[in-house]
């Protein structure tokens, strides 16, 4: 990944020695960075009320508020602002408090200007340009310029009734994303009811989305009310489109055109009131073409596509994540919050991360529970992110059954030298459905390895 360039950067400088002030600014504008300076820890939290920086420079001892004080108030006011500490009374003692309560970087005075340059620089790699420009309305995190397009897209989408499809990979966050659209919605009052469509069997779904009557199949022992009726007047978001059955994608459609309802063994429709998003990971217009997505429900359903990007695509947003994370779980588990060493955030911020933001929290989650001390370290995350390089994002279960059939069927061929008659004799299929699946998995039977 390459290095974020400082043009364009803002940093604040607070010291109240107004010729060091003066000195420090020149130097530090002389790299391109756009500078602007006080001489006091309450002026700089005056300043930051109406400006946007990316870092701040600050002395550790000033009057009226020194720097260890003006970091608490960025901290709780301002997360991911990353800050560098300067004193002229450093010490081993001082280095290792500024760290445990994460301070970006410790620099002792007279100034060596290559260690100021060189923390500037690492800081707005890791933590970006524009740091806390942060989406207070939503429930995600970032400060992405990609993400927070997309973010005052769904401001726009919310009030009207139009039906959104979220596209990405897994662990990008789509759910968080539907949420973000019902709550900006005129039914955010409603309910926000989720379901993963491939994580139901098909049999089941059916029963799950519309509800059933009382003895309508073996096991419907009362009466049930499907999630479309206990979203009533609020969204319901259909996770992993891709994976519901055809049969029910004929459902599904003839729901959004009629706006009605018939739950199994129900011979009477049920008006609905219900906003619909839904999501997918594959993608739709091919599976449109091998005939395992019908296209007019996709067009019912994809009014707007809203596309989200993984994690790699957006990695101004590692840090501030991971430092999420790592405060929700010190929280969760009523314990202090854990800091990451700069080397240790360096190694997140550089990973591609294929799991995306899923994988992402489970890596802190694993090295906060094995950081005895405050201070998570490189080695550690480091080896987290071995451990988890072999087993990223296991497959769905629609998805491993796919791969099976798919490997079984070239394997059959293989063995049957080729020949689709003797292939569907060796799979005890008849030669019309086993074709089936060789088109269905567009599998070149002339060019099997």
């Amino acid at each position: 990944m390459p290095a974020i360039k400082p043009q364009g950067a803002k940093v604040l400088l607070v010291d109240d020695d107004a010729s060091l002030l003066k000195l420090l600014a020149i130097r530090i504008e002389s790299k391109g960075y756009e500078v602007t300076t006080c001489e006091s820890g309450l002026i700089a939290l005056q300043i930051l009320k109406s400006q946007v920086f990316d870092a701040v420079v600050t002395d550790l001892r000033m009057d009226e508020m020194d720097g260890m004080a003006l970091h608490r108030q960025l901290q709780s006011r301002y997360p991911a602002l990353p800050v560098i500490m300067m004193t002229a009374h450093g010490s081993i003692p001082d280095a290792v408090e500024a760290t445990k309560q994460g301070i970006f970087a410790f620099i002792t005075k007279p100034i060596d200007k290559d260690e100021l340059f060189d923390s500037l620089a690492k800081a707005i790699e890791i933590h970006g340009v524009n740091a806390d420009e942060i989406i207070p309305t939503s429930n995600i995190v970032t400060r992405s310029g990609a993400m927070l397009h997309l973010l005052e897209q769904v401001k726009l989408l919310g009030p009207t009734q139009v039906n959104v499809l979220i596209s990405g990979a897994s662990g990008t966050g789509k759910e968080l994303l539907a949420q973000a659209i019902h709550q900006h919605s005129h039914v955010s009052k409603g309910p926000f009811v989720a379901i993963n469509c491939g994580a139901v069997p098909g049999e089941l779904l059916e029963s799950e989305l519309f509800g059933h009557k009382k003895g309508s199949f073996t096991g419907a022992i009362k009466d049930h009310q499907g999630l479309f009726q206990q979203a009533e007047g609020g969204t319901l978001f259909l996770d992993e489109i891709g994976d519901m059955p055809l049969n029910l994608q004929v459902k599904l459609l003839r729901v959004l055109q009629e706006k009605t309802i018939r739950p199994v063994g129900f011979q009477e429709e049920i008006a609905i009131d219900v906003r619909i998003v839904s999501a997918t990971h594959k993608n739709l217009p091919e599976a449109i073409i091998n005939q395992q997505f019908r296209e007019d429900l996709y067009y019912r359903l994809n009014v707007v596509n809203l596309k989200l990007p993984p994690l790699c695509e957006r990695r101004e947003d590692i840090s501030l994540l991971a430092q999420y994370f790592s405060a929700s779980i010190a929280k969760r588990m009523k314990q202090s919050e854990k800091h990451f060493a700069n080397d240790a955030m360096h190694a997140l911020v550089r990973y591609d991360w294929p799991g995306n933001i899923r994988q992402l929290q489970n890596v802190v989650e694993q090295v906060v529970a094995l950081t005895p001390s405050e201070v998570i370290s490189e080695h550690l995350v480091l080896s987290a992110l071995n451990s988890n390089e072999k087993n990223v994002e296991p497959l769905s279960l629609n998805d491993a059954k796919k791969e099976f059939e798919r490997d079984y069927v070239i394997n059959t061929l293989k063995m049957a030298g080729g020949n689709v008659a003797e292939g569907a004799k060796l799979a005890k299929r008849n030669r019309s459905d086993f074709y089936k699946l060789i088109k269905k998995h567009n599998i070149d039977v002339d060019n099997l390895a």
